[in-house]
């Protein structure tokens, strides 16, 4: 058993407000009635009651349902995207860093990982999605919870927390909350319309709610359809970013050199790469045909969600409440892409091919469709996501004399489809020896006779000799990856008050959890046959986990102004993966009614997945050959590591809470993470130099020394560190005027440290670097977001500020070359971005006098229609940091009743 005891002696006292206002958090007064009795609640970071104006020892901050709507969002996604504590989530679809995983959103709080930060639904766990990121990690999509409608707040614990709610909490933990006892109906039209191409957006959501004597019922259903928006209705990429040697007219390999397409090349949409001067062999041109293949991909997916959500409460006994919650989603997503992918096999074209202007075998270097005789592309060749996601939750809780129990059972699931065309290898190569068509038998059939035709790839096929549907659906097949992902969780904990002390009574909380998750991924039988050009294919997958914890917490109030609570969680996985433990102490200290002190420090932990344990996937890869110094591709097959070991991770938290004078809150914590043993898959090139001759790891054809290189076998191990460290500051003051109440905020997060230590890239001062080189994530030194409320009787608006720093791309050189150890003028800058977001809110219902409630809220996102900084790399913009779209302007017309 590993017991992380790297704590070390740290006296901090420490106090904050329970709800930390986020960025984008308006200051509103609370109502409290002075003959209500205080209520007990449990907030998320604690499993032991406390009244409503306790204050955390850790740092907790709280996004509401009045937030939400202030910016406008129509998706978690949107929300996430103006946090300044998130870093690197993947919420932009690219397909270039995103292939399978289009129509999802996630969280990625500090840098640490889409995986490091625990997602909970109303206190409980939720499924991870069964199709991982390219990274091979398995998320929660966030796109998958709850309608919009029926959140009630998020509340964000922004230090580890692991002690209390085991695997994934290294970041911290963001709870989503939903309404409870509602009562009444709500209906919200929303419509979005982007500025650039066909992008539009409209969500339709309703909620229904009713409260009994001693039972309530609550149901919401949300449907949205978004529009999509192409990188051609919105260039952002330089062509030469998105131009592929490999083409449609292509280039053929003689004799080992590339020759373009001598039948046609720029008269047909092509462009020239020459490597050598023209002229240099008579008649032909050395060099490739390029295709630019960025025209047709997609920054907004076509796609549509439906989700649904019902929450029942009744009151059993006196002291026993029954609660159950069902929840679905259904996502469907269609992300463009180019036409074909690559043919990678370098196939033969026979001498004795009708079109062949060679008169010898040549080898293709290019792709089944690429450009049109008119020099425009055809449409892209979609790929398709389709998730469905069930959640079932059901939970007994009941009164104590000094305290409370609970029991709950939680059962989840996601079925993910994946589907996307590509080249079967082998019949593409029937194809140019005459032997295509659906009803050719290459051993019976004769070449280019009756049902068996050629497949011309020369430019010849746009004027003179045509291609036929039938030939090319011969050999053009669907890889299909059904995913399935499921988890079931049993926990039962009680929590009790055990004895006064200074400040109130000392609570104990301690439970029990049982967690079993599983993962199959079924591929099509192509794809187990490895017939695929491009995608290649992959053996189907399954893997199952099966986790046991205990757990417990001490909350002492030591005085009327110090707290400490202190955690411990013990969590066995049983196998290679074993068993760990993980503390947690925290301290708040209210030094003054003004002002107050808080501080935490504990350990976390992210057990390996299932897909890093017992899954895999592979991928076709430009590869050089050590034994001959020449380049070829290669397949990279990644398989599972049931010898993986968990990832830790020390954090610890020290902040204040700072009221100079009355409604000016002022609020600062330094943060720190260590995180160590990250999982990462190997570098295939790495493998391949350290290993050329081990037939093991490196695949050879004929000779398993020295023939041509196949396949490089690689895997997941635990070879990386990161630590990170920065400061969070959120301030609101709220000013009463005769106008209104006007309500200026800010937040902002400066990031003082992001050190990695890559296998391949050694150590990495990370800090305004985009890290593409490395293990990282993109990692601007500050971003803050700048806000100005105003509400005056039936009128409010607002305006904020969105500010994300200037970094460094490590792909390029300040020249505008590619990366090379001779970046003489340093890295190429990624400019900072300022986009301003605004909105206006009129209660018509107060207006007028209604009965119902009528809110109608008009606004836009980056009103200035600012463009993404550019990178020069593929689609032109970093995903993971910034918003392709634009101006969006939007409408909502809120109807309750």
């Amino acid at each position: 058993m590993k017991i992380k005891t790297k704590i070390s002696t740290l006296a901090v006292a420490i106090s904050a407000q329970l709800l930390a206002a986020n960025s984008m958090a308006i200051a509103q007064e609370q109502e409290v009635k002075e003959d209500q009795a205080i209520e007990l609640i449990m907030v998320t970071g604690s499993f032991v009651r406390r009244s409503e104006n306790f204050e955390s020892p850790s740092p907790l901050a709280v996004v509401d349902s009045v937030a939400i709507d202030a910016i406008g969002a129509k998706s978690i996604g949107d929300i996430t995207q103006t946090l300044t504590i998130n870093t690197g989530a993947e919420n932009t679809p690219d397909a270039f860093t995103q292939n399978a995983t289009a129509g999802t959103s996630n969280m990625n709080l500090r840098g640490l990982g889409v995986a490091s930060t625990l997602i909970l639904l109303n206190n409980k766990r939720q499924v991870v999605t069964a199709q991982p990121n390219n990274a091979g990690v398995n998320f929660v999509d966030t796109s998958s919870l709850i309608p919009m409608i029926a959140l009630n707040r998020m509340e964000i614990v922004k230090d580890g927390a692991s002690a209390l709610y085991g695997s994934d909490a290294v970041a911290g933990v963001v709870n989503f909350i939903t309404k409870r006892n509602y009562e009444g109906t709500q209906i919200s039209l929303d419509y979005q319309d982007g500025a650039h191409g066909d992008n539009k957006e409209y969500t339709v959501q309703g909620l229904w709610g009713t409260v009994g004597d001693d039972s309530s019922i609550m149901a919401a259903i949300s449907y949205t359809n978004r529009s999509p928006l192409f990188t051609g209705d919105r260039r952002l990429s330089r062509p030469q970013d998105d131009t592929s040697s490999l083409g449609s007219p292509g280039s053929y390999f003689l004799n080992g050199t590339p020759f373009i397409d001598p039948t046609g090349c720029t008269e047909f949409g092509g462009s020239e790469i020459l490597l050598a001067p023209s002229g240099t062999v008579p008649g032909l041109e050395i060099g490739f045909c390029g295709f630019d293949f960025g025209r047709t991909y997609s920054f907004v997916p076509d796609e549509s969600r439906l989700s649904t959500f019902v929450q029942a409460k009744k009151q059993l006994t006196d002291n026993i409440e029954w609660t159950t919650e069902f929840s679905t989603a259904r996502n469907r997503a269609e992300r463009g892409g180019s036409p074909t992918f690559p043919i990678l096999t370098f196939p033969t074209v026979p001498a004795d091919h009708p079109g062949n202007p060679f008169g010898a075998d040549v080898s293709y270097f290019g792709r089944e469709i690429g450009n049109a005789g008119d020099g425009t592309s055809f449409p892209g060749d979609p790929a398709n996501t389709e998730s469905d996601t069930f959640r079932f939750s059901t939970m007994l809780q009941g009164e104590l004399d000094t305290g409370f129990w609970e029991i709950s059972y939680t059962a989840a699931r996601n079925n993910y489809l994946f589907t996307v065309n590509d080249t079967l290898a082998q019949e593409f190569q029937n194809a140019l020896r005459g032997f295509g068509g659906q009803g050719c038998d290459p051993l019976t059939g004769t070449a280019g006779v009756g049902p068996c035709e050629y497949f011309n790839p020369f430019a010849t096929s746009f004027t003179v000799l045509p291609n036929s549907q039938n030939v090319i659906d011969s050999f053009t097949g669907r890889e299909e990856i059904d995913s399935k992902s499921n988890l079931e969780v049993v926990e039962a904990f009680v929590s009790t008050e055990l004895f006064e002390m200074d400040g109130g009574s000392a609570g104990l909380a301690f439970g029990a959890q049982y967690r079993y998750q599983d993962l199959t991924q079924d591929y099509d039988s192509l794809a187990n046959q490895d017939r695929f050009s491009f995608v290649i294919g992959n053996a189907d997958i399954y893997g199952e986990q099966d986790v046991y914890a205990l757990f417990g917490e001490l909350a002492l109030p030591v005085s009327d102004d110090m707290d400490i609570q202190i955690a411990l969680r013990y969590e066995d996985y049983g196998g290679t993966t074993g068993d760990t433990v993980d503390p947690k102490f925290a301290v708040s200290w209210r030094a003054t009614e003004d002002f107050s002190l808080r501080g935490s420090i504990s350990t976390s932990f992210r057990a390996p997945s299932i897909f890093q344990r017992d899954g895999g996937g592979t991928s076709l890869n430009q590869m050089v050959d050590p034994l001959t110094g020449a380049a070829a591709f290669a397949a990279d097959r990644t398989s599972g590591n049931d010898q993986l070991v968990p990832e830790e991770s020390t954090a610890y938290n020290l902040g204040f809470s700072l009221e100079p004078v009355d409604s000016w809150s002022i609020e600062v914590d330094y943060w720190n993470f260590d995180f160590t043993d990250l999982i990462i898959k190997e570098n295939f090139q790495a493998v391949l130099n350290a290993e050329p001759q081990n037939p093991e790891r490196v695949i050879r054809a004929g000779d398993p020394l020295n023939g041509p290189l196949l396949q490089v076998l690689t895997t997941y191990v635990n070879a990386s560190s990161l630590e990170t460290s920065g400061l969070d500051l959120v301030s609101s003051y709220q000013l009463e005027t005769e106008v209104g109440t006007f309500t200026p905020s800010i937040s902002a997060t400066y990031i003082l440290a992001y050190d990695l230590v890559d296998p391949q890239s050694g150590p990495i001062d990370g800090v305004g670097l985009r890290n593409f080189s490395n293990i990282g994530v993109s990692t601007p030194e500050m971003r803050a977001n700048l806000g100005l409320n105003w509400k005056h009787d039936s009128f409010s608006a607002n305006i904020f500020a969105r500010y994300i720093d200037s970094y460094s791309d490590d792909q390029n050189c300040a020249d505008g070359t590619v990366f090379s150890a001779a970046c003489t003028q340093g890295y190429k800058d990624v400019d900072s971005h300022l986009t301003w977001d605004a909105q206006v809110n009129i209660d018509l219902g107060g207006v007028f006098e209604t009965e119902g409630a009528y809110v109608l809220s008009l606004g836009g996102v980056n009103l200035t229609d600012e463009e993404p900084p550019q990178l020069f790399t593929n689609a032109g913009f970093d995903s993971k940091v910034h918003d392709p779209r634009g101006r969006q302007i939007y409408a909502r017309l809120a109807i309750e009743f």
